[in-house]
């Protein structure tokens, strides 16, 4: 209980990191290293779980800099020649793998070793990959050597590939999105890196038991906190997801353990729109047609999603933004993106038929009401209001929060602490907050 008394105390920093997030001050894009050419090195190293216990990871970084869980995101362009140098850090033989990319060449040098699925670095080695990226999407990289072993220790990454159309995920206007975001999903047993830590460099898998589940290598409540923080150094990514009603976010969500995970969405069904880096299409160019609407997605290991998510608060049966008497503002159904009415304000993104409806029910008093950390004090969008002292404080916008997890109910925990694990939020955020 003192460690998850003390974890939840570091996250003061959250109510600060979101408030730069909105204010425009915070970088809003994937977090990564752009290419085509990347030298990665495997190295060992710690990483913090939110439980307040550390475990010995292995991880890549970026050239000769600190180790981090998951490796860093390569961001390449369609087309590009991509060319990856590995150097081993380790004491045991590594190599890597790039799932979903054709083409992959590479020759073993002196100190390399011809693996059984691609050519390996030795220990104090190297060894280059090289392909083309032919396919736009959301890809996997990982350990090629020993991957049960290596891949659990933290030998994984993600690779995007970008087309040339801006703010499309594969290069038609059914894959256009406002904001995107990575979830890369693992899990880890920490008993085998406590072998591994110990020298045992083949330790017994076979009663493996994870209980340690992230996102984006950070374990909830961590994954609220901002990218780059300084008590996560060698887990630099964060998962919190902001967007403005009606704009579409594309959530690129990778299951890079090797347990399925049950991706969980609050707030709206997502449109997953296509798998392993190809679009769910029935011919060339006709776009997502196979695409299909769920509130879950059942993230099987080694495969990768890229869903559309849109909040906009149609039918609610009231005005998300209070009533006119409370909050003047207008609701002007000029145009939709096909020129026409579509029942959106422009601006606001309110849904005009629910104008100036107040919330259909009698609201309880402030004394009748539990007040979670991010209430702002009002049940309407972009307000707030009386507080008890203490209480509150962590939704400076007046945001909506959906949390966004595993439907399995033990991947919310760390090591059996709850609240933990393989969970994050989504915030609506006002629409006069800019984002970047």
């Amino acid at each position: 209980m003192t460690h998850l008394l003390n974890r939840l105390a570091a996250l003061g920093g959250i109510a600060l990191a979101l408030w730069l997030v909105a204010t425009g001050q915070a970088v809003a894009a994937i977090a990564g290293i752009t290419g085509p050419s990347f030298g990665l090195t495997a190295r060992a190293d710690t990483i913090s779980t939110a439980d307040g216990n550390s475990v010995l990871t292995w991880g890549y970084a970026n050239g000769g800099g600190a180790m981090q869980y998951p490796g860093p995101t390569l961001i390449v362009n369609q087309g590009d020649t991509v060319s990856i140098t590995l150097t081993n850090a380790l004491a045991v033989p590594t190599s890597i793998v790039f799932p979903g990319q054709s083409g992959v060449s590479t020759s073993c040098p002196s100190a390399g070793t011809a693996g059984l699925m691609t050519c390996e670095a030795a220990p104090g080695g190297t060894v280059t990959y090289t392909f083309t990226a032919s396919q736009p999407g959301t890809f996997l990289y990982h350990s090629g050597t020993q991957p049960s072993l290596q891949v659990e220790m933290g030998l994984v990454g993600a690779l995007i590939v970008r087309p040339p159309a801006a703010n499309q995920a594969y290069g038609h206007p059914g894959s256009a999105y406002d904001r995107e975001y990575l979830l890369l999903l693992t899990e880890m047993d920490p008993k085998i890196h406590e072998q591994v830590g110990r020298g045992n460099l083949s330790p017994d898998m076979t009663n493996y038991f994870a209980v340690q589940w992230f996102i984006n290598g950070r374990n909830g409540m961590d994954t609220l906190l901002d990218d780059n923080v300084a008590t996560l150094p060698r887990q630099p990514y964060g998962s919190v997801l902001l967007a403005h009603p009606g704009e579409k976010v594309l959530a690129r969500l990778i299951s890079a353990g090797r347990d399925p995970h049950p991706f969980h969405f609050h707030g709206n069904n997502v449109t997953v729109i296509a798998r392993d880096g190809r679009l769910l299409e029935s011919a060339p160019g006709s776009g997502p047609d196979l695409a299909w609407s769920d509130f879950t997605v059942a993230a099987v290991p080694g495969a990768t999603y890229d869903a559309l998510f849109e909040w906009t608060g149609k039918n609610l049966g009231w005005d998300i933004y209070d009533t006119v008497a409370k909050n003047p503002h207008d609701c002007v159904d000029s145009s939709g993106p096909l020129g026409t009415p579509d029942g959106f304000d422009d601006t606001t993104r309110e849904w005009c038929p629910d104008h100036d409806k107040p919330i259909p029910v009698t609201l309880p008093t402030l004394q009748d009401v539990t007040v979670g950390m991010h209430y702002s004090g009002s049940p309407y969008l972009g307000a707030s209001g009386a507080l008890p002292v203490g209480e509150g404080g962590y939704n400076p916008y007046s945001g909506y929060f959906y949390m966004w997890h595993s439907h399995t109910e033990k991947e919310l925990t760390n090591n059996d602490i709850f609240p933990g694990g393989m969970m994050t939020m989504f915030v609506v955020v006002p629409n006069n907050y800019p984002l970047p």
